[in-house]
């Protein structure tokens, strides 16, 4: 690894704006921005991917070597990744921090505690979950209904058994309730966080968060709480992006990390916006498929922030689309053209679906040792028919070399066709209208059915004012529907809206269907089992 100010100086930035966390890490001064703001942003790639599957698809692994590639070919490049959340690292799938050559260093340190952000946004939201039931502990002057209360604690681990529970038992201990946490991926506080533009942004988002409702219906505000300045105390460090590096030494900007089924799923605006000034060309990406991540960074991020996406990388590999064509896990190695077929109208679909929000796209193949020479050839057809380039990408393997076709490919694709980015609906649509358009258009649904309390909640929300708020769905990653199992390409399925919030200071909508869950258990078998601290300090089985 190089020296992190060696890292900056060669991204053009000067070790005055720099706040070193040991060699390696650093976090980026506000006095930065000012030194760049006035200079043209870079080209604008965004990264997402077909629906997840059990075999894995690579988007973050591609968004690293694909940046690799472009800075190895004299292309001035930075990557913006979101945080690694400790919950999914010590559940389901060990680090986040991509694999084989393509990797951002120092991987154990940015999938583990970091610099501290997704600490200090745990921190900032549960002083404001104290400081509501203090509030009701002396008085509750803001008059409000206990059983109203919306705002629950977050903890950065999955854990089922604290999904609901009762706050205020025994004597003393203030006024008895049902609550519950959230991941804090899930929290408001990282949603604000992530789409503030700078403290003072950020002092006025957290300040119009709705924490619940007084007894004549009305919102109430954490800025009436007057809890705004003690999160933004907490939250005064975490606000600043952290700059890392790839094996080669690529620049990153690793900061954030809401998840993209139940959150908005992209890292943050100021990390993004700092990448534009330092970068050529900056690639990022949005979480899970492109259907959530990629739909919410274009009709929420960018929506919000005014940035302007030139191009669409959606990664698939030639096992994903198996699967999604009936394959079972245990027998993806396999050859299978005619599955392989099927599973391809999930890729065509998210194809389609991209360039619904006029961004040129190109496809990335993760390439895996096991793909047949005529699997590749299949997808690569059906591409052509797609009528959008196509590129095996091998940064796993071969690290920058390994993604230099595919790099070659993305600045064809920016020199010949331009980018008429538009979100894919009008804010001024009402709720249910917007999640009708997303539910059809993307996810192929016939209709949309509303549980009577969501209902309830969307008109309630109309009437307060909140009805030109884009919404933010939160669903299962692996279908296009609500139902995990069903794969490929579904039609005429319907939705399920299950429960409705919001949230204002992010300035979105969270819509929840199916099954979804705001805090994740862990499985089984946790990764935790698998890891072992040495007797030389280093970590085993984290990645």
């Amino acid at each position: 690894m190089k020296r992190i100010v060696d890292v900056a100086k060669e991204a053009g930035i000067e070790e005055e704006h720099l706040e070193t966390y040991g060699k390696y890490k650093a976090k980026l001064n506000p006095s930065l921005w000012e030194q760049l703001k006035d200079r043209p942003n870079g080209k604008l790639v965004l990264v997402t991917a077909m629906n997840p599957t059990p075999a894995g698809e690579g988007k973050t692994l591609t968004t690293i070597g694909l940046s690799q590639a472009l800075n190895a070919m004299g292309h001035k490049t930075v990557a913006a990744l979101r945080e690694p959340s400790l919950g999914p690292c010590f559940g389901m799938k060990g680090g986040a921090t991509g694999g084989g050559k393509a990797q951002i260093v120092p991987a154990e340190d940015i999938n583990l505690h970091f610099t501290g952000d997704i600490h200090a946004i745990s921190a900032a939201h549960n002083l404001l979950a104290a400081m509501i039931d203090n509030h009701l502990f002396h008085g509750n002057a803001l008059r409000l209904k206990p059983e109203r209360i919306v705002w629950k604690r977050a903890v950065d681990m999955n854990d089922r058994s604290l999904r609901s529970i009762v706050t205020g038992l025994g004597a003393g201990n203030g006024a008895v309730r049902e609550s519950g946490f959230l991941i804090t991926s899930a929290s408001e506080v990282m949603a604000v966080l992530c789409l503030s533009e700078n403290m003072d942004d950020l002092k006025v988002r957290l300040g119009r968060m709705v924490i619940g409702y007084n007894e004549a219906g009305e919102a109430v505000t954490a800025e009436e709480l007057h809890a705004v300045e003690g999160m933004a105390v907490l939250l005064r460090e975490a606000l600043k992006p952290n700059l890392v590096q790839t094996l080669d030494g690529t620049p990153v900007i690793v900061h954030g990390g809401p998840f993209a089924n139940i959150a908005h799923g992209c890292s943050s605006l100021i990390g993004t916006k700092l990448a534009l000034k330092l970068g050529e060309v900056v690639v990022t990406e949005a979480g899970f498929g492109a259907e959530l991540g990629a739909e919410k960074f274009f009709d929420i991020k960018c929506r919000q922030s005014g940035l302007q996406p030139d191009a669409a990388v959606l990664v698939v590999t030639a096992k994903a689309l198996k699967y999604n064509g009936g394959v079972a896990k245990h027998e993806l190695d396999a050859e299978n053209l005619e599955q392989l077929q099927l599973g391809l109208a999930n890729m065509s679909r998210h194809v389609r679906n991209l360039q619904k929000f006029g961004v040129p796209v190109l496809v990335a193949i993760n390439h895996f040792v096991t793909d047949s020479e005529a699997e590749l050839d299949l997808i690569f057809s059906e591409c052509r028919k797609l009528g959008v380039p196509a590129e095996l990408s091998q940064v796993w393997a071969q690290g920058s070399q390994g993604g230099e076709k595919l790099a070659q490919s993305l600045l064809n694709l920016l020199q010949k066709e331009k980018a008429h980015f538009a979100p894919l609906y009008d804010h001024t649509l009402d709720l249910q209208a917007k999640i009708s358009v997303i539910a059809k258009e993307l996810y192929g649904a016939a209709e949309v059915a509303y549980a009577p309390a969501a209902r309830r909640a969307l008109a309630g929300m109309e009437q307060l004012g909140f009805g030109q708020l884009p919404v933010c769905m939160a669903k299962t990653p692996y279908s296009f529907s609500d139902q995990p199992s069903l794969l490929g390409a579904p039609e005429g399925f319907t939705i399920h809206v299950s429960s409705v919030s919001l949230s204002a200071g992010a300035g979105f909508v969270v819509v929840e269907t199916g099954n979804t869950m705001t805090m994740p258990g862990l499985p089984k078998s946790p990764a935790a089992e698998h890891m072992s601290l040495e007797a030389d300090g280093s970590i085993q089985g984290l990645m």
